[in-house]
């Protein structure tokens, strides 16, 4: 198991340099942002009952016709709630021989990774607890929903914007696409894309800072290493549809006394006896993907409110 020594902090230790830390700000979590935050869970699943069949209505013919009579029907989909966690040993003599907060520096490392590992789980499936939905490259799979950069004989354009594009495959199912995720690679493809006069068909929106739109609709590049561009290069999709909860928010733990063993039992470090100290930080999270039925397609298999854009 990995740990902080003192020559990956004597960057922070006071010498002739300046005390001060050049970081570049932890990236967010990309399905967080985008998806739907439910109230924090009181327990370790919530229950969500999702519409599974539609009404009815009828004409009725003449003056004494009859009326007929019509039902709907629920099904249960649960958000089980999983943990993440991290310990991060020190030794005590780099705590007091540093003149910065270093764990001031590993906290918002900690909320990064975490982030990392919630969108790769729930975007391709990496690491993702057994418990958990499909996710969302599988699902979008499953339902028919991906297109091959280029294997439709068009440009990147008719792959997204197309009518057999991705947008097309989440609007076929029912639903309007309200934001993309993409790899970061995939901005420069968008940057090179002309018209016929030479104009760029994508270009930076004020509205959102400078970043790109598709109709409207943001594109995130996360940069915090959930996406592969060589595995998918971007997600569109109905992210309302997208729901998470949190159980317990990121806690911290500093632990002075503890044995920390490896998973073959194997003691990796006795913090009182080697005089280190440790950073257990633990969250708890859950999502799902309740996918109700719609007017437009009633077939739960063939329905799915995401698609991809698969590298060739």
């Amino acid at each position: 198991m990995a740990f902080i020594q003192r020559t990956d902090a004597e960057a922070l230790m006071p010498e002739d340099a300046a005390l001060t830390v050049v970081d570049g700000m932890p990236e967010s979590s990309a399905v967080m942002r985008l998806g739907r935050q439910l109230p924090n869970m009181s327990r370790s699943q919530r229950r969500m009952p999702v519409v599974d069949s539609l009404l009815t209505a009828y004409f009725v013919t003449g003056d004494t016709g009859q009326k007929k009579t019509a039902s709907m029907a629920w099904a249960n989909k649960y958000i089980n709630a999983e943990e993440l966690a991290v310990i991060v040993p020190i030794p005590e003599n780099v705590l007091d021989d540093t003149e910065y907060d270093i764990w001031g520096q590993v906290q918002p490392r900690i909320s990064e990774a975490f982030g990392v590992a919630f969108d790769g789980a729930v975007l391709r499936g990496v690491n993702a607890p057994a418990a958990w939905p499909t996710n969302l490259k599988a699902g979008a799979l499953a339902a028919g929903n991906q297109v091959v950069l280029g294997a439709g004989g068009g440009d990147l354009y008719d792959d997204i914007m197309g009518e057999a594009g991705t947008i097309a495959k989440v609007e076929e199912d029912g639903f309007m696409v309200t934001g993309h995720v993409s790899a970061l690679s995939l901005r420069a493809k968008l940057r090179a894309l002309r018209d016929d006069d030479g104009r760029p068909i994508f270009v930076a929106s004020m509205q959102t800072g400078g970043g790109y739109e598709l109709e409207g609709n943001s594109i995130y590049f996360p940069r915090n290493g959930a996406m592969d561009a060589t595995d998918v290069l971007m997600f569109s999709g109905d992210w309302d549809q997208l729901v998470w909860s949190f159980r317990t928010d990121i806690t911290y733990k500093l632990l002075d006394q503890a044995v920390i063993q490896d998973t073959d039992g194997s003691i990796l470090y006795n913090l009182a006896q080697q005089d280190m100290v440790a950073l257990r930080a633990v969250m708890r999270i859950g999502w799902q993907l309740p996918n109700p039925i719609n007017r437009i397609q009633e077939t739960e298999a063939d329905r799915y409110p995401f698609s991809t854009l698969l590298p060739a």
